[in-house]
């Protein structure tokens, strides 16, 4: 007897942002490549009207366009616009930081850590997903700030700039941002804020002028076999993913 409890539409929702998002950041769905909903919801098992809703929440992350007749497709950021979001993420994460210099626990010392040994192991592989992870140290620490107001809006720049970065940034060892990332957590535990705050603009700084003017040239995938391996993960696993997905508006 299957004991499982039926996802609630909020679940729904959360799993299919953070397919799509994962998809997306790692270029798996190329900019321009169209979202129906109908195709989603079969992929995901899902009614039209979830699909719906989780494609709104992507696209209040700037990830999704939704154009007229209820189209939606992956966004194709802006190169002339990058620096200028690029700048605005680095008066946010001064923020966060801020916070957090002196304040964190043990446990939250160990789990950031613990992410940046991910990134580590990931950098001799895809490029995407070293700066997929990259990405989502920064959120974990705007999480553990505690104030919902600050991680949405560090989430909601991180993953545009993210998406950037993915298409028109310049091959380069992940390395540096390992390292980059591990003086953050140093001084942070230190309690070392003005030292944190420097470290964080010289990183984000470093990140935008990697970023190069040529996009990657696109592939055209049908879309149910590219969300195949992101729709399929375990629910374990996404349990264990370093991030929480932001609270999706429940559907009724």
């Amino acid at each position: 007897m299957d004991t499982t409890k039926p996802l609630k539409s909020a679940d729904k929702v959360g799993t299919i942002c953070r397919a799509l998002r994962r998809a997306i950041i790692e270029q798996a769905l190329e900019p321009g490549a169209k979202l129906p909903e109908d195709a989603l919801g079969e992929r995901f098992g899902v009614s039209r009207t979830i699909a719906r809703h989780a494609l709104g929440q992507l696209a209040s992350e700037g990830l999704v366009e939704l154009r007229r007749n209820r189209i939606a497709v992956v966004v194709t950021p802006s190169w002339q616009d990058a620096r200028d979001t690029f700048d605005i993420r680095m008066e946010l994460e001064r923020l966060v930081v801020r916070q957090l210099a002196g304040r964190l626990s043990k446990a939250q010392v160990a789990r950031l850590k613990a992410h940046v040994e991910a990134e580590s192991v990931a950098r001799d592989g895809p490029n995407p997903v070293s700066i997929r992870l990259a990405t989502e140290f920064h959120v974990l620490l705007a999480t553990m700030t505690n104030s919902p107001v600050l991680l949405r809006y560090v989430s909601e720049i991180a993953y545009r700039c993210c998406l950037t970065l993915s298409l028109y940034s310049r091959p380069h060892s992940a390395e540096c941002g390992v390292t980059e990332h591990m003086a953050i957590i140093d001084a942070l535990e230190r309690g070392d804020a003005a030292g944190a705050v420097a470290l964080m603009h010289s990183h984000l700084d470093l990140v935008a002028n990697r970023a190069l003017v040529t996009p990657t040239p696109a592939r055209g995938r049908d879309l149910l076999d590219v969300l195949a391996p992101y729709a399929d993960e375990s629910p374990e696993i996404a349990a264990k993913a370093p991030l929480p997905a932001m609270k999706p508006r429940i559907v009724r």
